[in-house]
């Protein structure tokens, strides 16, 4: 750990430490401390985006791009797990809810929490259209279409370099590596 961290750290154990003393606050669970954060607007300049985006991702989530149909990593991913924010890491969508619907993207029937995906309208390209965005940072993720399976009748067809895929029992690195073995017959 380095030296920072460690001060940073002792500075924190000692505020909280005050707030107990003081009767302000019970101790902070892990738990707590996770959804304080996640539910904290994620603000970043352009070019801090494009720093921490590949070009492809900073086009499709800041920019309202998309992604080639038909191209993306996670098209034929079936792996249990949950798709994040490929910008700020909120958890999106569940695997239970991915579908194959033939578009060319991934497509979901619904969202894991309404409260991490905004429904905007989409004026666009002479289009009229309902676009999905992250409601923690803002990112374009796709659009949402009322052409979906039961009981929700939705389909959030998604970018894959919009998201971020962590696998239930193991790493998204290995999750990574499956789907590309599992598209090849490997």
């Amino acid at each position: 750990m380095s030296r920072t961290r460690k001060v940073l750290g002792g500075i924190t154990r000692a505020a909280v430490g005050l707030l107990l003393f003081a009767g302000c606050a019970g101790e902070p669970s892990a738990e707590s401390a996770r959804e304080t954060d996640m539910n904290e607007r994620v603000v970043k300049t352009d070019r801090e985006w494009q720093e921490l985006l590949s070009p492809e991702a900073y086009h499709v989530t800041r920019r309202q791009g998309t992604e080639r149909p038909f191209s993306g990593e996670y098209l034929k991913l079936k792996d249990d797990g949950v798709f994040h924010c490929i910008c700020c890491d909120t958890p999106l969508f569940a695997s239970e809810a991915k579908f194959d619907s033939g578009c060319g993207w991934p497509s979901f029937s619904d969202v894991l929490a309404s409260e991490n995906v905004e429904k905007r309208m989409d004026r666009s390209h002479g289009m009229r259209r309902t676009e999905a965005v992250c409601k923690r940072c803002g990112a374009h993720l796709g659009h949402v279409f009322e052409d979906g399976p039961t009981p929700t009748g939705l389909r959030y067809c998604i970018n894959s370099v919009a998201l971020r895929f962590e696998g239930a029992n193991r790493p998204a690195a290995e999750a990574k590596e499956g789907a590309v073995n599992s598209d090849t017959g490997d």
